[in-house]
């Protein structure tokens, strides 16, 4: 799909390129990425590219100046920050809602703000932030980052704001990094996993589009196939590998994050679903990864790590006698070379990989993830 700023945007870098030869240069760039896995034969699974228009999720940047709104993404490797109307990637639903949000932060930016530093009180207001859009299964979801503490008036806007717009359910805001203020909640967010309905915090992380989380979510559960009984599911976020997992009653599943806010909430919809067979553990497992005693008693383990990879748990089941590894590790990636070292580490303790699978949400860019399955030899 076309886009007018197509060559201003560092969203999509390779829109202008045609759709077959996109996807061509992915897979070439994904094999190329894999053969330096310390295996020479290498199985792939079928690999899924999304469709424009699916992305459910917008992290947006403002600015407002001379009583004007500059909301969008910045321009390609640049500070810059290009004035959208519209994104083809995005959901229909949050591109309608666009012009609305754009009129309300004006709105916000406009009312002024104290601030007390070093016992005076100056008086600003909000002149820049992120806002990020998400799409629910039940409605728009909105957190706004700002580091300005709101006032009366501010929230008075927010309500007026989500009150006469009936498609957004929340907003929530508070500076970066930071747990937000739920200022209007007409009804809990949720989104639809393995048929469950999970409802999620604000700014929690999700999968780019729900397309692209089924196909992670079917790739998990092809790679764990018959394999049942206690399977452990780290860095598990919100759920999404938990809730498929549960489903075989012979599973009981340890689904291990370091994220109280993320378990508090994951830990609410288990029991307001009365899922018996998924136990939750609050770990950091950068610095406490589970050791050998911990680990001989899964079946299978199933990790989805940030970015900066998975190596503390890795080398701890590399560590573990192999009587005790665990049968099937599967491992889902969305940084490519991070993988790649772990996987070499598995690969080097004695595991085969078996297949690998690539999966795109993320159409026109360079950016992919992945899912492996590894088998003890």
């Amino acid at each position: 799909m076309i886009c007018k700023y197509q060559n201003l945007c560092g969203g999509c870098p390779l829109r202008n390129t045609d759709q077959s030869a996109y996807r061509q240069s992915k897979l070439e760039h994904f094999k190329k990425i894999v053969f330096h896995l310390h295996q020479k034969q290498i199985a792939f699974g079928e690999h899924f590219f999304a469709q424009d228009g699916q992305r459910r999720r917008a992290e947006m940047a403002f600015k407002y100046k001379k009583g004007r709104i500059v909301l969008g993404f910045n321009a390609e490797q640049s500070h810059e920050l290009i004035d959208i109307e519209s994104c083809p990637a995005l959901l229909s639903d949050i591109n309608k809602i666009l012009p609305q949000i754009r009129t309300f932060l004006l709105n916000i930016c406009i009312l002024k703000t104290t601030r007390k530093i070093k016992n005076k009180y100056i008086t600003d207001s909000i002149s820049q932030g992120e806002i990020h859009i998400t799409s629910a299964a039940n409605g728009i979801d909105i957190l706004l980052e700002i580091n300005e503490k709101i006032t009366l008036e501010h929230r008075m806007e927010i309500c007026d704001f989500v009150n006469s717009n009936p498609q957004i359910i929340r907003i929530s805001v508070g500076p970066k990094n930071t747990k937000p203020e739920t200022i209007i909640e007409k009804i809990k967010p949720h989104i639809n996993i393995a048929g469950r309905q999970v409802f999620i915090p604000s700014g929690t992380f999700l999968q780019a589009s729900v397309a692209g989380e089924k196909a992670l979510i079917a790739a998990v559960l092809k790679y764990i196939g018959s394999t049942t009984g206690n399977i452990a599911d780290l860095f598990c976020g919100i759920g999404t590998f938990s809730y498929p997992l549960a489903q075989n009653i012979k599973n009981k599943i340890t689904a291990i994050d370091s994220s109280e806010e993320l378990l508090d909430g994951f830990q609410k919809t288990i029991n307001f679903l009365t899922i018996p067979n998924i136990k939750i553990e609050k770990k950091n497992l950068f610095k406490y990864p589970l050791n050998a005693d911990e680990l001989k008693k899964f079946a299978a383990i199933v990790f989805d790590p940030p970015r900066a990879g998975a190596a503390a748990q890795v080398l701890q089941i590399a560590a573990t006698p192999d009587e005790d590894k665990p049968l099937k590790i599967v491992a889902v990636s969305c940084n490519p070379h991070t993988f790649i070292n772990d996987a070499n580490c598995l690969l080097d303790s004695g595991y085969k990989l078996t297949e690998i699978t690539m999966v795109d949400q993320f159409v026109y860019s360079m950016h992919f993830e992945l899912v492996a399955m590894f088998e003890k030899a």
